[in-house]
């Protein structure tokens, strides 16, 4: 589909600026109090939206990194992340993505994840599969939550009762082999899709975490939900998310909803 190639030329355009300023000087500022944005951000945003508007200038653009809030409810939707873990490549940590998913009448069509400095571009169209690069994409086939590999994400404001994820790794932790945090909620997504991790679990995630990555998953064969016993339709505007293989996907959920009970 033309929107997916397009997906694929804005982050492309997006992941050659972020590599140029990769390890070297740029501007940061605070958006909170650890939050974090840098000049590398706003200049990806534009790349991006510069693309988007060149084919498609009537659509809407929900992205990180400005008040877009608006188009919200627009029919035709690109949910954008210019940067995402912008806090790792401010670090010179090179776990970072460029995320970009396009919405049609409130259903995901097609997801592109760009991690510049490994050359990978996980991509994804409705009903048509997820690849990397060249090669099709599967969640992973382990079956005891036991043995699973999970990941990750704490929230910027650690305070807040509502996202609060330290109950749930503490009860998790013990529960199987091991669990990652390494701050890329979009690239984590994709691993899961392309089987590197079993499953992930995460709060306070924005529809620019993860809209591209809830469609990697579903078209590499996983299972998702919204993290909250009265919600079980998967909603990119849903800020609390289980996704798994379907082998352990049940179990997590069964002991995330009770680790606080």
């Amino acid at each position: 589909m033309k929107e997916l190639k397009v997906a694929l030329e804005a982050a492309d355009a997006a992941s050659k600026i972020i590599l140029r300023y990769f390890g070297k000087t740029f501007q940061i500022r605070h958006k909170g109090e650890i939050n974090l944005v840098t000049e590398v951000d706003e200049k990806a945003q534009k790349a991006i939206v510069r693309v988007i508007q060149k084919y498609f200038p009537k659509d809407s653009v929900l992205a990180e990194e400005g008040d877009l809030s608006k188009t919200r409810t627009a029919s035709r939707l690109w949910i954008v992340d210019p940067l995402d873990g912008t806090t790792n490549f401010a670090h010179g940590y090179p776990r970072f993505c460029v995320s970009i998913g396009f919405e049609c009448e409130g259903q995901m069509q097609c997801g592109v994840v760009h991690d510049p400095v490994m050359k990978e571009v996980f991509r994804a169209e409705k009903g048509k599969g997820a690849f990397l690069n060249k090669r099709r994409l599967q969640v992973s086939k382990i079956k005891s939550l036991r043995q699973s590999l999970l990941v990750t994400g704490f929230p910027y404001d650690l305070n807040d009762p509502k996202t609060d994820n330290i109950p749930y790794f503490l009860h998790l932790l013990k529960k199987v082999q091991a669990i990652r945090r390494d701050g890329s909620a979009a690239l984590n997504l994709a691993y899961v899709a392309a089987g590197r991790f079993d499953g992930l679990w995460e709060l306070g995630l924005n529809p620019w975490d993860v809209a591209a990555g809830i469609l990697l998953i579903e078209e590499a064969g996983g299972r998702l939900a919204n993290f909250s016993p009265e919600t079980t339709n998967v909603d990119s505007r849903n800020p609390h998310w289980i996704c798994a293989n379907p082998f352990i996907f049940e179990d997590l959920k069964r002991e995330l909803l009770g680790a606080r009970s």
